[in-house]
Order: C-alpha cells, then sequence, then structure tokens
C-alpha cells in the first residue's frame, strides 16, 4: 500500500515483487496397500526405509506379498512409501479377539495394533516414583507407579522395551490412558477410564515381582529343572497376558479394500484420502490365487486419475507364456481391470527365493520393484524419462517367470503390455515404457508412460504453487503475475530437458490474458491459464542404416 503522507520529508516503501515460486512437487511418493502382521490399520503411514517397514509393520510376513512388495520397492531404489495395512477380522464361531488382551494384576490393557504379535507383549509395574511429581499433581505417592514394556521372542528375549514413569489411574497430566495412547507403540488401556475398581497397585507389583523372581530363580538352580522353569514361565505369563488375538482372515475387495462407506470414511483404498499427496500405487496381490480382482484395479485406476496418481498394473498369475498373456489381454471378458492412461501394467512376474521358505524361489509380482525404478530414474533422471532400457534394472530378481524373444516382446509391446527381460550382461531390465492407453491402434496422446507422468507432475506442481492466486484481483496485473510465475516453472523445466525444442518458444508457452479469460469469465469469478508443453517421447526403436559405398571407376 502507498505510505500514508503527514509530514514534510522523504518515505520510504517496499514494492512487492510480484514473485510467487511454484516448486516441483515429488513424482515417486509410491503407496502400498495390503496385509501386515503388525501396526495402524487404515491409517496411511511414511515409511522411508525397509528397516521403517520392519519395526512398524513387521517385515516379511509369509501370508502377505505387501512385505516383499516394500522391500524390493527400497532395493531398487525408492525413497519414500506410504503404507496402509488392511486387517479383515475372522468372524468364524471360533475367531479370536483382534487385539491381545495383556493383564498385570488388576491392571487390563490390549495391544496397541490388531494381530497375534501382542501375545508377545509382557508388562511389569513397580514403585520407584517421585515425591515431588506426585505433589505437583495434588496426589499422594502411593497414586504413582512406573509400567514397563517389554515385547519379547519365542525365548521370551525382551527386543523391544518401552517405559513410562510416574503415572497415576487418577485423573493427572500423567493419566495411564493417555499417556499410551499418545506415547507407546505397544500398548493401550483396556476398557473405561477410570475403572469402576481402582487397582491394587501394590498388590499387583507384589504378583509380578514374586513371578519374576520365581522364574530367576528356577533358570539359576543347580541342576535345573525344566519343568521348574516351565512352571515359573506359565506363572508369569499368566501375570501378563489374558488371551493372544487373532491375525484375521485373507483380505477381499468389498470387505476391506472399498468396504461400504469406505470413500466417506476414509477407510481401504480411500484411507489415502488422509495423505497429503502420493504419486505412484501398488495393490500386491491378495487373493488365493495371487492376483488382485479386476473391479478393485478398474476402481483403484479411477481414483488414481482423481488424485493425479498412477498405477502399477501386476500381470495375473496364469500369465504362464507369451500366448497367455496376449489372449487374455485382448479378451473382452477383461482380465486386467483397465485400460487407464494413468495405469501401466509390466509383464512377467519376478522369481525370487522367499528367506521365510527356506529361499526357495517363487514368483513374486513386479510393482513393488518398478516402482523403485521408477523413483530411481526420476531421481537421477527426471519425471520425463522413460523408466526403462538397460540402465532400468532389476535388483534382487534373480530370474523372471517367463523369458520373452524380441519377436514376442514386440507382439505384446505394440498391444501396450510392457515386458520385464533378461539380457547378457544388463541382467533383468524393464524394456517397455507404454500406459495402458499405448496400443498402437489406439494412437493416444497418453501413450507413453513419461509423457504421462510428466503431465501430471505439472498439473500437480501448479495446482499447489497457484494456490496464492486464489481472490485476487482478476484483472492483468493478477495474469501478468500468474504468467510470470508458471512461466519461470516452466522455464526450469526447460532447461533440465524435460520438453522437445532448442528453444523456450518451441517447448512451451503459457497464456493467460483477456483471450483466455473473457469479461464472462470475471463476472464469473474464474481466471483461465493455459499451459502447453512439447513432450519428449521415448526412442522405442533405434533404426541404424548401413550402405556399402561402390567403388569409384577410375577415367
Amino acid at each position: 500500500m502507498p505510505v500514508a503522507l503527514s509530514y514534510p520529508g522523504v518515505y520510504v516503501q517496499e514494492i512487492p515483487s510480484g514473485v510467487h515460486t511454484i516448486a516441483g512437487v515429488a513424482t515417486s511418493v509410491t503407496a502400498f496397500l495390503g496385509r501386515a502382521p503388525r501396526g495402524p490399520d487404515d491409517d496411511p503411514t511414511a515409511v522411508n526405509s525397509f528397516g521403517d517397514f520392519e519395526r512398524i509393520f513387521g517385515g516379511l510376513w509369509v501370508e502377505s506379498s505387501l512385505g516383499y512388495a516394500v522391500r524390493d520397492f527400497f532395493l531398487n531404489g525408492g525413497g519414500q512409501a506410504i503404507v496402509v495395512r488392511l486387517f479383515n477380522a475372522d468372524t468364524s464361531q471360533n475367531a479370536k479377539l483382534a487385539k491381545s488382551k495383556i493383564k498385570v494384576g488388576d491392571f487390563k490393557f490390549e495391544a496397541a495394533y490388531k494381530g497375534a504379535w501382542g501375545a508377545n507383549l509382557r508388562a511389569s509395574i513397580d514403585l520407584d516414583v517421585s515425591v515431588d511429581v506426585a505433589q505437583g499433581f495434588g496426589l499422594a505417592k502411593a497414586d504413582l507407579f512406573n509400567l514397563t514394556i517389554r515385547e519379547v521372542d519365542a525365548k521370551s528375549v525382551a527386543v523391544s522395551q518401552e517405559t513410562f514413569r510416574n503415572l497415576s489411574v487418577k485423573d493427572s497430566p500423567r493419566r495411564i490412558d493417555k499417556v499410551l495412547a499418545a506415547q507407546s507403540n505397544l500398548l493401550r488401556w483396556d476398557g473405561a477410564f477410570p475403572p469402576a475398581v481402582l487397582p491394587n497397585i501394590a498388590a499387583n507389583v507384589d504378583d509380578v515381582t514374586k513371578a519374576e523372581a520365581a522364574l530367576a530363580a528356577a533358570k539359576a538352580a543347580t541342576p535345573q529343572v525344566p519343568a521348574d522353569i516351565a512352571a515359573a514361565q506359565t506363572t508369569l505369563d499368566a501375570a501378563h497376558s489374558a488371551a493372544a488375538a487373532s491375525n484375521g482372515v485373507a483380505l477381499t475387495k468389498s470387505d476391506n479394500f472399498t468396504p461400504t462407506n469406505g470413500q466417506a470414511n476414509k477407510k481401504g483404498l480411500y484411507a489415502l484420502e488422509r495423505t497429503d499427496l502420493f504419486n505412484l500405487l501398488c495393490i500386491p496381490p491378495y487373493t488365493v490365487t495371487g492376483d488382485v480382482e479386476t473391479a478393485l484395479v478398474s476402481e483403484a485406476a479411477a481414483y488414481c486419475e482423481k488424485r493425479r496418481a498412477f498405477l502399477l498394473v501386476d500381470p495375473p498369475s496364469d500369465w504362464t507364456d507369451k500366448t497367455t498373456a496376449k489372449s487374455k489381454f485382448l479378451d473382452p471378458q477383461d482380465f486386467v481391470g483397465t485400460r487407464s492412461k494413468n495405469a501401466a501394467l509390466f509383464f512377467p512376474r519376478l522369481r525370487q527365493p522367499n528367506p521365510l521358505r527356506d529361499n526357495q524361489k517363487e514368483n513374486f509380482a513386479p510393482c513393488g520393484a518398478l516402482a523403485g525404478v521408477i523413483a530411481s530414474t526420476d531421481a537421477n533422471r527426471g519425471v520425463w524419462k522413460a523408466p526403462a532400457g538397460v540402465q532400468a534394472s532389476i535388483v534382487g530378481a534373480p530370474e523372471l517367470s517367463v523369458g520373452l524373444t524380441d519377436a514376442e516382446n514386440g507382439e505384446l509391446n505394440q498391444l501396450g503390455i510392457n515386458c520385464l527381460r533378461a539380457f547378457p550382461v544388463a541382467g533383468k531390465v524393464v524394456w517397455g515404457a507404454r500406459t495402458l492407453r499405448g496400443a498402437d491402434q489406439l494412437a493416444d496422446e497418453n501413450k507413453y508412460i513419461p509423457v504421462r507422468r510428466t503431465a501430471l507432475f505439472i498439473e500437480e506442481s501448479l495446482l499447489r504453487g497457484l494456490q496464492w492466486a486464489v481472490f485476487e484481483p482478476n484483472d492483468e496485473p493478477l495474469w501478468a503475475q500468474i504468467r510470470l510465475n508458471v512461466g519461470a516453472f516452466m522455464q526450469n523445466l526447460f532447461r533440465r530437458g524435460a520438453f522437445q525444442g532448442s528453444t523456450p518458444r518451441e517447448a512451451y508457452f503459457v497464456k493467460c490474458d483477456r483471450e483466455t479469460t473473457t469479461q464472462n469469465d470475471i463476472n464469473l469469478g474464474v481466471v483461465n491459464v493455459i499451459v502447453g508443453f512439447a513432450p519428449l517421447k521415448p526412442a522405442e526403436f533405434v533404426v541404424i542404416s548401413i550402405q556399402q559405398i561402390a567403388g569409384q571407376i577410375a577415367v
């Protein structure tokens, strides 16, 4: 605003530059959905390494392909994953609890997350508390206690531990239910709070202390008596655990991925509504046959189009050769589930050793590894580079489930099926970069993965980078600022080699003026920005022409 002039003299005022830098969004944040032995369910959780996944979700699990896909993602260069654990409760007559129940005398707890893992939790209480803390809370020292939680392995050896000091079952800043809910990764208070009958803290300490002392004495006895150790261990376990939980049953589309009111309640696939951004979506196989239901693929592709993300589709498990793959892909029944421009299919599956089955080789879905290759390519070359070629090698896959020849690769490639190949020296590589709109007959402008993903990247970046323009006066000063800022963003991409053309004029344009925004648009509160770019398309076919030069005849 102009400075208010009141006294004679010199005034200084700062003029805004009108520059609002548009930053490019991330391009390879990958969302994974599936079963895991532990961790929060229906809650998108960011993990930055496979170690994070192991700590939060339990790592590899023989009952689910999710862990293997996440492992392959990070093994092949992936940077950040968003994991949504889905849990299908066992509702049979003999079903166990969803969460394990743990007790310490009269104290009743439950595992923080669903699954059988909670049966390995142990808790103990001691009274080494602070008198000053108790007085500060307006409580007696006898109202406070410390809680130690241990997760043990099959040999009762602690693998992780949490300790919470100066807790109370009375209302205070250290109320046990609230402290556990906010800070513990292992345990939660079970039942109403405050409890109808306050636990006898001292008695509970005595029960656990005596059981632990008896077990220690039995182990220290000479000679050791296995029966005494077993009995002491049983007594100690009885002081801790009331009931073990179930790991649930296999997932289904209708119960877990797209449940009733799932979109409204942000459950299943739509739990991703609670995450700000994801670029790639992987749904590792979850059915008994080792596939993903085609109806879910359709819904996932539609959701990706809405979120400006890209779906990686795994080949069905019965595609055991080129002929089957081609016939099933062309079958009117649709064994894939989508022909979306925001999706790509890769064939065949990876053949890898399974460390949970004595390293016997099994077929695994390639989506996780491919997401890692895409992330690595984005980081090294940019989203406009096709994630394919001899540099796009697949790590951790000694074999492919189907070997393909050049001729077979050619048949599938022209349909829009991206092939994985094994080459001497180069190893296992991605040898295709087409979307599911990539069939030659379609002649679609979104034929290639890098072209489509570049468009998604620009769209998402501009969507976020132009939020400042909302509610600004809709006239030439605003349009000029938009042209300036969008132009700067596009020029930066041009310099990085994202577009065709040797000059900016050939590579892109930004238009926002009275021609794009008419008076009627202004009256409706609309400003129209048109951005065009000349996309880079991959060189799928390198043609070398060789000609013999005839010798010249001397005259």
